[in-house]
C-alpha cells in the first residue's frame, strides 16, 4: 500500500498539527497514523476526566521505567495517552509556553530557524484566549485558551502568599518574564470541553480527499532502502501491514517511542543494535539518550475547613451531582484541569530567571502505601520541579521484537546542581506555605514529608516518594555533533526521507510543561517542511 506523501507516525501534539498543515494546500497525500482509537469517549472531553481516563488502558500507554520508590517497591510506570490527539486528549490541560531562552538555547545549540523571535508568532497563532490578542496573547486560533475559571479563598490565598517572597502576582503567567504567581492558563474552550490537539486541528481537515486517518494502527518499525526510509511495518487491528511511500516519513510518537522506533529500524547506537540482532542502517548514537524528564515532590497539607478542598467531591454523590452538572452546563470543578495555579520562582536569587516552577491543587491523595483514592480529610498539595533539569536518562530496546518493551532509566537527581536546587525549591515551598494568608487556612504539612528537614532527608523524600511529571524529552535530540539525532530541518542525520517532530527533539527540557511547546514547534516545522 502506499502513494502518501508523507506518513505520519503518532496523532499527537505534534501529529496532528502536521496531518492539518501538510494537508492544508491539497497537493500531498498525507496518512496519519495512531495506535490507538479515536478520541470519542465523553471522558476525554471533559476536562477532570483525565484522571479516569489515565487508567484505561483503552487509551492510555504505560511504560515501565526502572525507577523503584524503594526497595520492595514496584517500578515506576509512565503513562502515555494512546488515541486521537495523543497525551493533549489524556493531559492535565496546564498550557504554559516556557521561556524565551529556551529557544535562544536551542538556537545556540547549533539550529537556525528555532529562536524565540522565530517561533513566538507560531504561539500567538495557535491561542483563542479568553484573555484577548495582545503582542503576546493571541485571538482567533484554533486552541481555547482561558484561566482557570472560578477562583476561591484557598488559591487566591496561595497567590497572596508569594509576595512574602518576592513572587509578584500575575493574571497572566505566560508572558516574556515568567516569574510570577497566578491562575492557571487551561486549553478549555468557552463551553468548558478539552481543546485537544486531535480536536482543534485533525477534525477540521477530516474532510479533505487528500488526509486519511488509520487508528488502531502499530508502527513497529521503518523500512529501509539503502539509507532511504521507503515505509513503515504496522500492525492495522492486529494484522500486518506495509505502507510504502516515495515521499517522506515523520515520527511523531513521542519520546518514548519515537526512539524505540528508530532503535528497531536500525537507527541507533551501534553497539544496542548488535546485541539485540537489529541490522544496521546507520550508527546514531544520540538516539535514546539525553533524556531529560522533570522529577516533583508533592507536599500535602491539611486544611482547617471542610469546604476549602474539593477531596469530596470526587466521590459518592458528590461526584455524581458534579459529573450531572457539568454534563447539563458545562461548569463546575469537573471543568476545570488538574491543577489550579503555580509559581515560576528562583530558587537562588542570583540566578537571572525562574528554575522551578510550583503547582497548586486544592485536594490530595492518599499515598499509595495507604491505598488509593482521595484524602479523606480535607487537605491541598503543592508540587514542584525543576523547570531545566541537568540529569539525564537513557531508553533503549531489549530485544529486536516490537512488542518487547524498552529499558527506560530516568536517572532522577543525577546531577549535583539537580539536588542542591531540588532541596532549596521544597524550602522555598514550606516558606511560601508559612506566609500569613496560606497559613491561616492550614493545619500544616503532613508527616510522609514534613520528617524531611535536612538536606539528604529532602533528597530520600524525593527517592521515595516523588514522581515523573510526564514531560520526557531529548531522546533523538536535535543539534549539531555525534550525539545529534536530527538537524534543524529535523530530518534525521545519516539517513533520507525520514523525519521526527516531536518532544523527543527538544536538546534540552524547556521552561514548563510542554503541550503548547510542542503545537508551537510542530507548526514551525510544518511551515520548514513544505518550504
Amino acid at each position: 500500500m502506499g502513494g502518501f506523501d508523507f506518513v505520519i507516525v503518532g496523532s499527537g501534539s505534534a501529529g496532528s498539527v502536521l496531518a492539518d498543515k501538510l494537508s492544508a494546500s491539497g497537493r500531498f497525500r498525507v496518512l496519519l497514523i495512531e495506535e490507538g482509537p479515536g478520541d470519542n469517549h465523553w471522558l476525554l472531553r471533559m476536562p477532570h476526566g483525565f484522571g479516569k481516563i489515565l487508567q484505561n488502558p483503552r487509551y492510555t500507554s504505560y511504560y515501565m521505567t526502572n525507577h523503584r520508590r524503594g526497595e520492595d517497591s514496584t517500578p515506576e510506570i509512565w503513562a502515555r495517552g494512546k488515541t486521537l490527539g495523543g497525551s493533549s486528549s489524556v493531559n492535565g490541560l496546564v498550557w504554559v509556553r516556557g521561556q524565551p531562552e529556551d529557544y535562544d538555547r536551542i538556537a545556540e545549540l547549533g539550529n537556525p530557524g528555532w529562536s524565540w523571535a522565530e517561533v513566538a508568532p507560531y504561539f500567538k497563532a495557535l491561542e483563542d484566549h479568553a484573555l484577548g490578542e495582545d503582542e503576546v496573547r493571541g485571538a482567533g486560533g484554533p486552541i481555547a485558551v482561558r484561566r482557570h475559571p472560578d477562583r476561591s479563598r484557598l488559591a487566591d490565598a496561595f497567590i497572596a502568599a508569594g509576595a512574602g517572597l518576592g513572587v509578584p502576582a500575575k493574571d497572566d503567567l505566560n508572558r516574556p518574564e515568567q516569574e510570577g504567581i497566578g491562575y492557571l492558563a487551561l486549553n478549555v474552550d468557552r463551553k468548558g470541553r478539552r481543546a485537544s490537539a486531535s480536536k482543534a486541528f485533525v477534525d477540521p481537515a477530516r474532510k479533505r480527499p487528500n488526509l486519511e486517518i488509520w487508528t488502531d494502527t502499530r508502527v513497529e518499525r521503518v523500512l529501509f532502502e539503502g539509507k532511504r526510509a521507503v515505509g513503515v511495518a504496522a500492525r492495522r487491528k492486529g494484522v500486518p501491514i506495509e505502507i510504502r511511500t516515495d515521499g517522506e516519513i515523520i515520527l511523531c510518537a513521542g519520546a518514548l517511542a519515537s526512539p524505540k522506533i528508530l532503535q528497531l529500524s536500525g537507527v541507533g547506537p551501534a553497539a544496542l543494535l548488535q546485541a539485540h540482532g537489529v541490522s544496521m542502517v546507520h550508527d546514531s548514537p544520540g538516539v535514546g539518550r539525553n533524556m531529560r524528564e522533570h522529577y516533583l515532590l508533592a507536599l500535602q497539607y491539611g486544611l482547617k475547613a471542610a469546604g476549602d478542598s474539593n477531596n469530596r467531591e470526587y466521590s459518592g454523590w458528590r461526584v455524581v451531582k458534579n459529573v450531572a452538572r457539568y454534563m447539563l452546563t458545562g461548569k463546575g470543578i469537573m471543568s476545570y484541569g488538574a491543577y489550579t495555579a503555580a509559581g515560576f520562582t528562583r530558587t537562588d536569587g542570583g540566578l537571572n530567571r525562574p528554575d522551578a516552577q510550583l503547582m497548586f491543587a486544592p485536594w490530595s491523595m492518599v499515598h499509595p502505601s495507604m491505598g488509593v483514592g482521595f484524602d479523606r480529610n480535607p487537605s491541598m498539595h503543592v508540587f514542584g520541579y525543576l523547570l531545566r533539569p541537568d540529569s539525564q536518562g537513557w531508553l533503549e530496546i531489549t530485544s529486536a521484537d516490537p512488542a518487547a518493551p524498552p529499558l527506560i532509566a530516568p536517572e532522577y537527581l543525577a546531577a549535583e546542581t539537580d539536588r542542591k536546587a531540588s532541596v532549596a525549591m521544597i524550602r522555598q515551598i514550606r516558606a511560601l506555605m508559612a506566609q500569613p494568608p496560606i497559613a491561616a487556612l492550614v493545619t500544616g504539612e503532613r508527616e510522609l514529608t514534613a520528617r524531611a528537614q535536612t538536606d539528604d532527608e529532602i533528597i530520600d523524600a524525593f527517592l521515595r516518594y516523588g514522581a515523573a511529571g510526564f514531560h520526557a524529552c531529548g531522546t533523538c535530540a536535535m543539534g549539531q555533533g555525534p550525539e545529534a539525532v536530527v538537524d534543524a530541518r529535523l530530518r534525521v542525520r545519516g539517513v533520507e526521507g525520514l523525519r521526527v517532530m516531536d518532544t523527543s527533539i527538544f536538546p534540552e527540557m524547556l521552561s514548563g510543561n510542554l503541550n503548547a511547546p510542542t503545537m508551537a514547534l510542530a507548526w514551525r516545522a510544518a511551515d520548514l517542511i513544505l518550504a
